[in-house]
């Protein structure tokens, strides 16, 4: 085990790849099973991850659908970091955010992280 119990797993990614959402959601849930404290880190296109429903349309034809694992996630525990500047620059809405979504940059994100921290990227 890591020196902390923390995991990041960044994803840049929405419905422009499919695989790489669900395999960070995939990622995420692993940690939280084994009972580390998670963040998935949203910038670029991820950001659209954090919003009311937009998880739902992701792979729904396949197996896992991503919608599934959106909500594993957020029962499991883990939390959504989301880029300011990249959700900003979309011109989207934080009244649409989803449970345990926040708006965070890269400072806060450092301070979750520490030393030990795992790192993983999608």
């Amino acid at each position: 085990m890591a020196d902390n119990d923390r995991v990041v797993v960044g994803c840049t990614h929405g419905e422009d790849d499919p695989d790489r959402v669900a395999v960070s959601y995939l990622t995420a849930g692993a940690a939280l099973d084994q009972g580390r404290e998670v963040v998935l880190w949203l910038s670029s296109e991820g950001v659209r991850l954090a919003l009311q429903g937009y998880a739902d349309r992701i792979r729904a034809d396949r197996d896992p659908p991503v919608e599934r694992l959106h909500r594993q996630f957020i029962e499991k525990g883990g939390r959504f970091y989301v880029c300011p500047i990249c959700f900003n620059e979309r011109e989207l809405d934080d009244a649409d955010l989803v449970e345990n979504a926040e708006l965070k940059g890269a400072s806060p994100l450092m301070e979750f992280a520490g030393p030990g921290t795992v790192t993983f990227t999608y």
